[in-house]
């Protein structure tokens, strides 16, 4: 097989696309791009298919002994499932703020660990959204909150993309370079 293509297993791809959809739904809710849609209305999809599904597809991605999507998809899901419940609660913005915040590690350990190109730019992308979302809650501006909206759906986009790629065998890596001009690999 190629080395820049990948099929990707069966639960990886899941994963990816209830990563994708989840993040696509908050982040869109939360730029407001839509008339009359927040991010309040992904709850529900956050609380199945962001919280509940990717929570299983991390139990069988470490049945299957892959820990990377494991770790990434339960971890995920946990903390959608966590904000979905609690949304609309009695949180101060300081407190949604610290739970963004606290969010926002979990993706920047799971960018930091490595693994394939885009996964790491998906969690890369949802790192910086959270972070701008959580300074958003601490400063009570509704414009940082929609960039922070659109880093999400990029996010999701990359995921989106990285599931799709699996599935269709379409690259999901970047090419190499040489080091410098008059560079030759041999081989």
């Amino acid at each position: 097989m190629d080395k820049d293509v990948s099929a990707g297993s069966t639960t990886t791809i899941a994963g990816r696309l209830a990563l994708a959809i989840t993040l696509l739904a908050f982040g869109l809710g939360n730029t407001r791009v839509i008339n009359g849609v927040t991010a309040d209305d992904a709850v529900t999809l956050a609380h199945y298919v962001g919280g509940v599904a990717l929570f299983v597809v991390g139990l069988l991605a470490f049945r299957d002994r892959d820990t990377a999507s494991g770790t990434a998809f339960s971890a995920l899901g946990a903390l959608w499932f966590t904000w979905a419940v609690s949304v609309g609660g009695q949180a101060s913005g300081n407190g949604a703020g610290l739970f963004l915040v606290l969010f926002a590690l979990v993706a920047l350990t799971l960018t930091l660990a490595g693994g394939e190109q885009l996964g790491q730019a998906s969690y890369g992308l949802f790192f910086v959204s959270l972070v701008l979302l959580a300074v958003a809650r601490f400063a009570g501006t509704d414009s940082l909150a929609k960039v922070g909206g659109w880093f999400a759906v990029a996010a999701g986009a990359v995921a989106w993309y990285a599931a799709t790629a699996a599935l269709a065998h379409w690259p999901t890596v970047l090419p190499r370079r040489a080091a410098g001009r008059g560079v030759t690999a041999t081989g």
